[in-house]
């Protein structure tokens, strides 16, 4: 089975645009995600989705100068960017990561491919029932389930969304939720806002390197609980937002 790593990236952002290629601590926001998912054992080959504007520009050189692969499509129909890239490197199964996730944690990603893999599920997520902190998101999807959510997909937001109608039908789909041992998932570990920027450069520096786990974030905000009220006010958006 050949796994693609797709990870979607672009300038456009309406609460903090641009933020994926913004500083943290020396390398880019994008720069720590695909560093981050090099690191895992199962992700295969690691992909970045943007857009065809011209804006996006910055993000194709931006994953040019870290090596990794580029495909470009539509910008509001991410659905339709994310599987024509899955059939563009041919791929037989489909891990989903977005661009805003710095923390992103290699062995939990591969925690939920390889629980996709014994289980052969058309979608796995360790945000189905979630409690890992946001920002550690991992789904897993067939080609088979990607190519009929891209042929039923109706709504504007399923389409943004990625795999908002296959999670949204469980009746079409066999889902299969990866959870971890202790919910953390009042956690926000995701950059969206100035605010996320601001406890993301908290943690990394705090931090000598990129080589840390999810573990060692908790330990931090654990003896620094301030750290969590940088942005324990932020919303996360809705779905139908888009």
């Amino acid at each position: 089975m050949k796994i693609v790593t797709i990870v979607q990236a672009r300038m456009g952002s309406s609460r903090l645009p641009g933020k994926v290629m913004l500083d943290l601590g020396g390398k880019t926001v994008l720069g720590r995600v695909m560093e981050r998912l090099g690191r895992g054992k199962l992700t295969g080959e690691l992909v970045v989705a943007t857009t065809d504007a011209r804006v996006d520009d910055a993000i194709v050189a931006e994953s040019e100068r870290l090596g990794v692969r580029v495909f470009r499509g539509e910008e509001k129909d991410v659905l339709d960017r994310y599987y024509r890239a899955a059939q563009h490197f041919r791929a037989d199964a489909v891990v989903r990561v977005t661009s805003d996730c710095p923390l992103i944690d290699p062995e939990i990603t591969d925690k939920t491919i390889q629980q996709f893999l014994d289980c052969r599920p058309d979608y796995a997520s360790n945000a189905l029932r979630r409690t890992y902190p946001r920002g550690l998101d991992t789904e897993v999807v067939t080609m088979d389930a990607l190519a009929r959510a891209w042929k039923l997909a109706e709504k504007p937001y399923q389409r943004s969304h990625v795999t908002a109608y296959i999670y949204e039908n469980p009746q079409q789909f066999n889902l299969l939720p990866v959870t971890a041992e202790q919910d953390h998932s009042d956690q926000r570990w995701t950059v969206d806002t100035p605010d996320d920027l601001k406890f993301m450069r908290a943690i990394y520096e705090r931090l000598d390197d990129d080589n840390f786990g999810w573990r060692e974030v908790l330990s931090i905000v654990e003896s620094e609980p301030q750290l969590l009220e940088l942005n324990r006010h932020v919303m996360q958006k809705a779905l139908q937002e888009g």
